[in-house]
């Protein structure tokens, strides 16, 4: 039986870091949020811990590591705003913890380069969550990839809306030095995705970024994908809105829908058992993916040339 903590337990991530930690027998004994509104906890760990102050937190950790105390934290799961991940493994790693990080890993590939140093130093490791890659549906169609004879790529359309109100903009999520912009915010596990399945990536062109909405075209090793992204509910085809569904999620490989909405809720507890079997995906398995958010947060605007989602035929009229 393992001792958690947990930093960022007010956020919408944190209930399935939580149900993770019950469901595979483990104890969280602190948890920090600024915000106290994390009634949540009592629902799985009531007597847990709670800090608004970092500094308190802190010195509650260093306590029951240098007493070598029973409750002497084993994992700190990260689930804070994205721009903290990196400082908050750092801390995690430094108090004698092992780091459990919510996607995205951090904000910039140089940044994995500095955690790599620090895992070193200290002998502890950092596991992340790349969820999709534990779907029963990814898995099989990595089969499908792995066993084809590669002599043409796949073609791949990606598409991901889902509905934010207006808070989100006004929240640290619609701030891009924050965030990471919607490709890391809501896409990052997608491309983490397709680099699993299809391999290398070659090619990354960006045909639209706004604060809601994104949309390019990426080549791996064996597909070519075209992505959108948004948080705009107008985005969301006719069929599905005039029903009152807001969100859309759609991956098709040559034509054929790819089947994959069932099974999340329960993908972080299957993920934190591969950690806690020894089998977790570490640094170097997100780098490919932290690159391509970075890019595509940073490269030029390609016209719309060639290969190009559908949808961005509706933006540019």
């Amino acid at each position: 039986m393992k001792n958690f903590a947990i930093i960022g337990v007010s956020g919408y991530i944190a209930p399935r870091h939580l149900k993770a930690v019950k469901d595979n027998e483990g104890i969280l004994v602190a948890a920090l949020d600024p915000n106290d509104s994390v009634g949540i906890i009592d629902s799985y760990f009531p007597d847990a811990s709670f800090f608004t102050e970092f500094e308190r937190f802190d010195r509650h950790i260093d306590k029951l590591r240098r007493d070598n105390s029973a409750d002497m934290v084993n994992y700190i799961s990260v689930a804070s705003p994205n721009y903290l991940h990196d400082s908050h493994i750092r801390f995690a790693l430094r108090s004698g913890a092992a780091a459990i990080c919510e996607k995205p890993l951090v904000l910039n590939p140089w940044n994995i380069d500095g955690l790599i140093e620090i895992e070193k130093a200290t002998g502890r490791n950092v596991s992340t969550i790349l969820q999709l890659r534990l779907h029963p549906a990814i898995i099989a169609l990595k089969e499908r990839v792995d066993a084809s004879d590669k002599k043409e790529k796949f073609d791949v359309d990606l598409t991901y809306i889902t509905s934010r109100g207006n808070w989100y903009l006004q929240s640290w999520k619609g701030d891009d030095g924050k965030s990471g912009g919607i490709a890391t915010n809501i896409g990052v596990h997608f491309y983490d995705m397709l680099h699993f399945v299809f391999g290398d990536l070659q090619q990354n062109v960006v045909h639209y970024r706004s604060q809601t909405k994104s949309c390019g075209y990426l080549e791996y090793q064996h597909a070519r994908v075209r992505w959108f992204l948004s948080i705009d509910k107008d985005d969301i085809p006719e069929k599905y809105s005039s029903a009152g569904q807001r969100t859309y999620r759609s991956i098709t490989c040559n034509g054929e829908e790819i089947e994959f909405s069932d099974g999340f809720t329960e993908l972080h507890t299957e993920s934190y058992r591969e950690i806690l079997a020894g089998r977790s995906f570490g640094l170097e398995d997100n780098r490919c993916a932290i690159e391509t958010v970075s890019t595509i947060r940073n490269s030029d605007i390609a016209p719309a040339t060639g290969d190009f989602h559908p949808f961005l035929t509706k933006l540019l009229t």
